[in-house]
C-alpha cells in the first residue's frame, strides 16, 4: 500500500528531520522504494545525506515555484532525496500569489508516486504554506513530539490546521501517529509527558520511544543516517521498531 507521510510539528528541534531520514532508511531496509522530500529551507535533511544546501542550484524551490519536474532534483543516496536549498525560504512568498498554491507539492509528486512505496516529507517548523502543501499532498501525518509538557501544547494548533485542510483541501489526511522523541528514562518529567500524551491521544501514540542519544547528532555530520553510521546501536534499532509499527499500521488500515 503506497503512502505519502508528512512529518509535521510547528515547534522546532523535535527530531522531525532525524525521524524522516531514519524511518526512510529503515523502510528501505525492509525492501521498499522510498523518496524523502526536504521541504525545509534549512535543508537539514539534504545536509544529513552529505550535500551542502548552499551549493545546490536546483531544488524543491524550482519544483514548487517554476514547476520543474521533481525528477530533475531527486538525488540518490541511502534513499532517494528531493533536495532543498536556501532558496526555499522564498517559496512561501512566491507561492502566495499563485492559483492552487496549496496543491503545488501534490501536483509535483503525482508523476513519481507510482515509482515509490513510501514518500516521506520533512517540513519546516511552522504551519505556513510549505507545511500546508505537505499536508495536502499526504495520506497521513506523523507528529514527532519532544517529551516535555510545553511541546504537547503545539499539537492543538496542528490539529486545528489539519481540520481546516480536511474541510477544504484534502479530506483524507489524518494523524497517523504521534512519536515521542528525546525521551530520557531517568527523568520523571519525560514519563509524565508520555502519560499525558497517552491520556489525550490513546492509540495514536507510537509504542516506540525515541531516546536521547548523541548518535543522532553524530550521524548527520558524516552525511549518514544513524542506521548506516551505527547499524547495531540502540538508536538505529529504535527506528527499525518504528518502521515495523508504521508497516503494521498500514496493514491494519488495508484490512479495515
Amino acid at each position: 500500500m503506497k503512502r505519502v507521510i508528512a512529518f509535521a510539528n510547528q515547534k522546532g528541534g523535535v527530531a522531525k528531520t532525524t525521524t524522516t531520514l531514519n524511518l526512510a532508511v529503515a523502510l528501505k531496509e525492509q525492501g521498499f522504494e522510498v523518496l524523502a522530500v526536504d521541504l525545509d529551507p534549512q535543508g537539514n535533511l539534504t545536509m544529513s545525506q552529505g550535500w551542502n544546501p548552499d551549493e545546490i542550484e536546483r531544488s524543491m524551490f524550482d519544483v514548487l515555484v517554476h514547476q520543474l519536474p521533481i525528477t530533475e532534483i531527486i538525488r540518490p543516496a541511502e534513499v532517494d532525496v528531493a533536495v532543498s536549498s536556501i532558496d526555499l525560504a522564498g517559496a512561501e512568498l512566491a507561492l502566495s500569489s499563485m492559483i492552487g498554491r496549496e496543491r503545488a507539492l501534490a501536483k509535483a509528486l503525482a508523476p513519481v508516486k507510482p515509482k515509490y512505496d513510501y514518500i516521506l516529507i520533512d517540513t519546516p517548523p511552522s504551519l505556513g504554506l510549505l507545511t500546508i502543501n505537505a499536508l495536502v499532498a499526504s495520506d497521513g501525518v506523523i507528529v514527532p513530539v519532544q517529551c516535555e509538557y510545553l511541546s504537547l501544547r503545539g499539537l492543538v494548533q496542528l490539529e486545528n490546521t489539519l481540520s481546516m485542510i480536511r474541510e477544504n483541501l484534502n479530506p483524507d489526511v489524518e494523524i497517523q501517529g504521534i512519536l515521542p522523541t528525546m525521551y530520557d528514562k531517568r527523568l520523571l518529567h519525560s514519563k509524565e509527558a508520555i502519560e499525558i500524551l497517552k491520556e489525550n491521544f490513546g492509540d495514536l501514540v507510537f509504542n516506540t520511544l525515541i531516546r536521547k542519544t548523541i548518535r543522532y547528532a553524530e550521524a548527520p555530520v558524516k552525511g549518514q543516517s544513524v542506521l548506516s553510521y551505527d547499524p547495531r546501536g540502540e538508536a538505529a534499532e529504535l527506528y527499525r521498531d518504528l518502521a515495523r509499527e508504521v508497516l503494521n499500521g498500514a496493514k491494519a488500515r488495508e484490512h479495515a
